[in-house]
């Protein structure tokens, strides 16, 4: 009896542990697109998460290590998005649902819980590799997946139009939110859309 109660409590105690850990994740996921990996401080995450500075360390064994996570977080929240948006359409117009909820206005607005590629740009060559590896592991994943929504999937044509459509997506997305004009930002991701749409038929 007394060993059941001593499980039940040590498995209680990993389960709020296991909570409080992906409450760090999740905080610092929407930080990073936020505020970039340069501007989100391990204090400022733990602040956000309700919890101490000196609690990080029995989550996380280093700053790159929490950032690697949020990079995997964000990564997988915008895999879902995506996958959610191609799921929601007709098969003949799945990219095209895809391109639209990329390159919306509400998508520039809100970087937060956006995608990771586009609110981190140029920031990410410069991370720990386990950050890096993220980023291209979710770059490879979008690049097929695109892919996958062309007749001739499979073919090398197929793969390089992806390459050019996320390319395009994320610079266009990037370049939108980088300027100080409203008009300029919808006309830059407009021209990206309209582009892509037509190449992608």
């Amino acid at each position: 009896m007394m060993r059941i109660m001593r499980n039940t409590k040590l498995n209680a105690r990993a389960a709020a542990k296991d909570a409080t850990h992906e409450r760090i994740v999740s905080v610092a996921a929407r930080a990073i697109r936020r505020s970039g990996y340069e501007g989100t401080g391990v204090a400022d995450i733990m602040k956000e998460a309700g919890l101490t500075h000196g609690a990080f360390y029995s989550h996380f064994g280093s700053r790159e290590a929490m950032l690697a996570e949020a990079a995997g977080k964000a990564c997988a929240e915008s895999a879902a998005a995506v996958a959610e948006a191609v799921a929601s359409a007709p098969p003949d117009r799945a990219l095209a649902t895809l391109l639209a909820a990329y390159l919306s206005r509400e998508h520039v607005e809100h970087a937060e819980v956006g995608c990771p590629l586009a609110a981190l740009g140029s920031e990410t060559a410069r991370q720990a590799p386990e950050v890096r590896r993220v980023a291209t592991r979710h770059i490879k994943e979008m690049i097929d997946l695109v892919a996958r929504q062309s007749p001739d999937w499979g073919q090398p044509g197929a793969h390089r139009r992806a390459l050019v459509t996320i390319a395009t997506m994320v610079g266009a997305l990037l370049l939108a939110r980088a300027v100080d004009e409203p008009g300029l930002s919808d006309s830059l991701r407009e021209a990206a859309l309209e582009h892509l749409t037509r190449a992608g038929h």
